[in-house]
Order: structure tokens, then sequence, then C-alpha cells
């Protein structure tokens, strides 16, 4: 720490309970009150230097000529710093610091103690070890936090700006060009200025330093101090993340409550209305709702993580709805980044119902979908509703969609999660952002499973949440097993199952004729001995894979013959085939009662013969379904 040391005069003062007595061999004439302190002096050496002190010493100094008596209970610094000040009239050797450097000033400058009134005076010396301190990082810091104890004075004087000014310079700038000392960034070496490895002497040599290095330094400082810095520094050019990551490391030191766990992740079911309760959870509401006005505007600067955080902790601590409105509005404008853990926000409100806080997640889904709309840089094409082509990275509402289908998935096993809830989260993602249906898929199963005793129709409505065209292999393959799904959505899938199957064979069977037309003749010696044996591989190859295919096709028919003896079992206990082709939308015009079994179907002009689905692995002569 730097110092500087005026007077030159050995020490005079001494301490008698809650008196300082000047025993420099002449009776004292004037008594000096701050506080509960009282200070013998002589009037000499203090009108000497001040102009205050001279104009109160001659107003109360009497003809009966009695000691004077002063009260200076206003002076910037109390007693302790006034003790500083009567030391360097008498010229008694005192030393600054930064600890003592700021009070001083303003003590100097409230006793005018200028150069119009003795040269060399206070206010000259105090500034010229200022100036000094502000060269210095860690000098600068701890005169700034002194000026917490004589702040109006300090700020009169402007000398809270000029630190902040000091510190947010050196912030910003490139620490190794600098040899100002930084906490965390010094080596342990010798007293000569070298390092011992292994037993060896070796120069040191300096550590790299992070630009995140004066995080710490700075957590320490109150909030009004730690604001002016933020301001401070991104006016001198520091990037928008690094005055975030700042923010996020004073937060995470004040905010107790921003690293605590949520009650259910740790187990306990607190009570509701039971977390705030105290005077120091007021502080910490107060300090989080102006931390939050602190944060900058600008899109996907602030990790969605931290939000997410400030936002339970919001919750935890009842911040104002202005406040939780602003960081749900900040966390939809990216939810694109946000991962699903963050987003279990654990319901703590009044009325509990759910587990989680379904509303919460969807108004902060209806924001995202608000800017993602009227983001021109959006990577879809809105007219058609289909992804760009040739896109071979997830478009932010892609992962969105992602998201929100995990999240529906964690929550769907909640008894008491309702299915309009349910439904009115899922449905707000546009049919575009899926590119597959599978995790929609998911999640309705899991719904289903927890909540046997919904209706056939609320099975219905929950179902046309997905798109049965747009469900992988495997999804299919468990959805056309799935004893939960209404017996009509199986069917669906069955049909586009069969109608993908049969397109994919063909464009196989296509491959197979154009490689077969493309062989070369067996006496054809214009391939060299290397290119038949590439082509004989790559030939293996693609009847491995068509064989393979045929097996697969194999098994999907069995699949669906079984499929169907379930379904004329389910039909025959109803009472008939009649009942079955009303339940999935066949007029009487088109089948007869006494036609279900007895007969085949005769084609029809309204239904397409090229797209019907192979329940038995065959067709008839006519191109119509088999029994």
């Amino acid at each position: 720490m730097a110092c500087m040391k005026l007077g030159s005069k050995s020490e005079v003062f001494h301490l008698d309970g809650h008196t300082w007595l000047c025993s420099n061999g002449l009776p004292s004439d004037v008594i000096v009150e701050v506080g509960e302190m009282s200070f013998h002096l002589h009037k000499f050496p203090l009108l000497s230097r001040s102009i205050v002190l001279e104009d109160l010493i001659g107003q109360c100094c009497g003809e009966d000529g009695k000691r004077c008596l002063l009260r200076l209970d206003d002076i910037p610094g109390g007693a302790k710093t006034f003790l500083l000040v009567a030391k360097f009239c008498y010229g008694v050797k005192i030393e600054l610091s930064a600890l003592n450097i700021v009070s001083l000033r303003c003590a100097a400058e409230y006793l005018q103690m200028s150069e119009d009134h003795g040269e060399g005076n206070l206010i000259t010396q105090t500034e010229i070890f200022l100036n000094e301190i502000f060269g210095n990082w860690r000098d600068s810091l701890k005169a700034l936090e002194t000026c917490e104890e004589v702040f109006s004075h300090a700020e009169e004087i402007h000398i809270v700006s000029r630190c902040i000014n000091s510190l947010a310079m050196k912030a910003c700038a490139d620490p190794s060009l600098f040899s100002w000392p930084m906490s965390g960034c010094e080596n342990v070496k010798s007293p000569e200025g070298t390092v011992f490895w292994n037993g060896i002497r070796t120069s040191a040599k300096p550590q790299p330093v992070g630009e995140d290095w004066w995080y710490d330094d700075v957590s320490f400082l109150s909030l009004p101090l730690f604001k002016r810095l933020l301001l401070a520094v991104g006016s001198n050019g520091m990037k928008l993340e690094k005055v975030v990551g700042s923010l996020m490391y004073y937060a995470r030191r004040h905010l107790p409550l921003l690293g605590r766990q949520s009650s259910i992740e740790s187990g306990n079911h607190a009570t509701p209305g039971s977390t705030i309760s105290t005077a120091a959870d007021a502080d910490q509401r107060n300090l989080l709702e102006e931390l939050v006005e602190l944060l900058p505007d600008q899109k996907g600067v602030t990790p969605s993580k931290f939000l997410l955080r400030l936002l339970r902790t919001a919750m935890i601590l009842h911040a104002s709805p202005s406040c939780r409105e602003n960081l749900e509005k900040r966390i939809g404008s990216q939810l694109d980044q946000a991962a699903l853990e963050d987003i279990m926000i654990p319901n703590i409100g009044y009325s509990i119902e759910t587990l989680y806080d379904i509303d919460c997640v969807q108004r902060i889904l209806d924001h995202f979908l608000l800017v993602d709309r009227d983001d021109p840089s959006s990577n879809y094409i809105a007219e058609e509703g289909q992804l760009m082509a040739g896109s071979h990275s997830l478009t932010p509402t892609t992962m969105v969609a992602n998201l929100i289908d995990n999240y529906l998935a964690e929550v769907a096993p909640d008894v008491n999660l309702k299915l309009t809830k349910f439904r009115s989260l899922a449905a707000v993602i546009p049919d575009y952002a899926r590119p597959l249906d599978d995790g929609i898929y998911r999640a309705i199963d899991i719904y289903l499973k927890a909540h046997p005793w919904l209706t056939d129709s609320e099975r219905e409505q929950l179902c046309r949440l997905m798109n049965c065209q747009k469900l992988s292999l495997e999804a299919s393959t468990h959805a056309a097993q799935n004893e939960r799904l209404p017996l009509r959505v199986i069917v669906q899938v069955l049909f586009f199952e069969q109608l993908r199957l049969r397109t994919s064979i063909a464009g196989w069977f296509f491959v197979s004729d154009n490689l077969e037309s493309s062989q070369n003749p067996s006496g054809n010696l214009a391939f060299t001995r290397n290119d038949v044996h590439s082509q004989a591989v790559a030939t293996q190859d693609r009847i491995i894979a068509v064989d393979e295919m045929k097996e697969r096709v194999s098994e999907l028919e069995k699949e669906c013959l079984n499929m169907k003896e379930e379904i004329e079992n389910i039909v025959k206990t109803k009472g008939s085939w009649n009942i079955f082709f009303r339940r999935f939308g066949f007029s009487k015009s088109k089948l007869k009662p006494n036609e279900a079994k007895a007969s085949k179907p005769k084609n029809s002009r309204g239904s397409p013969t090229s797209s019907a689905p192979l329940l038995n692995g065959k067709k008839n002569h006519s191109g119509e379904l088999g029994d």
C-alpha cells in the first residue's frame, strides 16, 4: 500500500480518557470538541492553517481571556480525522494512506486549509497523494471504499468519480501492459525476486491474467458504487459480456438464494408463502430488483441460465411483478439458449396446483414466438411453413420446439396437470418447427400413462397435437403397439408407415434396376481389376440393404396382420363391422353392413387405390383392401 509522510516533529499528543492533550509546554487556550472526544490545543497553530478555525476562534474568544470552546461535530471523518488535522497543524509526523486520504482530504476542504492560508497546506498535500493513489488499482479501490464514510463530502469534491474513473480505466486496459498490483495474479517469490522449482532457482515469469481479474475486487463495493463502476467501464468501451460477467459475480456473492437448489430438488416441500419473513429477505429482494435493472437489453449478452436463476430467486423473494415480467421477457427473447433443467421452475405460489410453474413457461414461450415472428433473420419460410432447404443447423424455433417437447415429457407425470394446460403449451409450437414429432409423441404417451382416467374424446384431442406422418420408424413401431392410443390413431400410424415403406421399397427397386442395366458385360476388358472389384463391393452392399428392407417389410406385414386380428376381435365384441367402419368414417354408400365379412369391398372413386394400406400385406386384383 502506498503511503506518504508529512511533518517532522515528534509526537506531542497524548490521550487521557476521552481527551487529547498537547504537551508542548504551553497551557491550552482552545478546546475543540468532536463528538465525545475533546482536544486541548492552542490557537496559533490552528488559525495559521485553517480559515474556518480562524473565524471560529475569532468569534468565540471573549474579552475575559478564557479558553475558547469550539464544536466540530460535522467535520468529515470525525475525531479520528481531526486528530490528523491537528497534528498537521503542529507539524507532527503523520502518515497518509489509502485508508485515510479521502476523509483527510474532505476535512481539509471542510476547514478550508488551502494555499491561500499557508504554503504547503493540507489540501495541496492530500491532492498530491491522491494522484499517486489513482495510479494504483488496489489503493484506488480502498480509497473508493472509504468514500462511503464521507460520501456527501467526497462526492462534492469529485473524489468518488475520480476513483471510479481510475478503476474503470484500469479494468478496461490490458493488465499485462501495466504494473499496478492486482489480486490473484501474484507469484510466490523469494526475497531476491526469483522462484524455486525442484530446488533450482529460476527467474520468475508473470502468470497470464484473465480479463475477469477485477470481478472479485469490485464485488465488495456497495451497490451504488458498483452500479456507477459498471456504467463507467461500459462507457470506456468494455464488452457487454464482461460487464455482465462482473454483474453475475456480484449477484452470486450478495444473493445467497441465487445458488440455492429449489425445495423440490432437495426433497423438501416448503409451505406456500413462507419464504419472506425477515428484513434480510426484503433487502435481498431490493438488491435483486436493482441488479435486474442493470442488465443490458441486448439479446444473448446475458446467459439464459443466469436469467432463469434470477427469475427463480425473484419468485422465492416475491419480487415485484414488473421485475419478474422483465426477466420473463429477457428469457423469452433467447429461449433457444436455455437448457431443460433451467426451465424446470418449481411452483412456489400461494395456491399450488402443479409441481412446476407451467404458466410461467407458457408466458416465456409466448414471448419467444412473438419476438421470433418479428425477427427478419428468422430461418424459416413463413409462406410455405417449412424449414429452409439445405439448412444443416437447427433453427431457434426448432430448438425451442425440442425444448418444450422435453419439458412436456418431464411435467406430464404430474397427476394434477390439467389436459387444457398441457394442450395449450404444446399447441403453441408451430407445425413447421417440428421436423419430427417423436418428442411430442413421447410427452403424450407419458401423459396418457399418468392420466388413465381420460375419456376417449379427450385422448383423441390430445393425440391431435402430433402428426402421424412425421413420426420416425422407431416411434411409429412403438405407436402401432401402444394400447393407450385411440384406435383411430393406431390405424393412421399403420397407414402412413406402410405408405412410407412402400415408397422406400419402390426407390430401392428403382436403384437396383438402374444398377443391373449399368453393369458392364463380362467380356468387356475396358475396366481395370480395381474398378471391377469396387463395383462388386458396392453392388453387394446394395443387395444387402435391399434384403434388409425386404426383411423389415415382412416383419411389418406380420405386425399388421396381428393388428388386423386384434381389430376384428374388438369389432366383434361391439357388434358388427358396420360399427367399426362407422367409427373410422366410412359411409353406408361405400360399404353395406351385410358385406363387412361376406364379400370384398369394391373400389370407389373417392378413395385412391395407390395409397391403400396393406393390412395383410396383399392386394386383390382391383387394388382394394383385402379381408
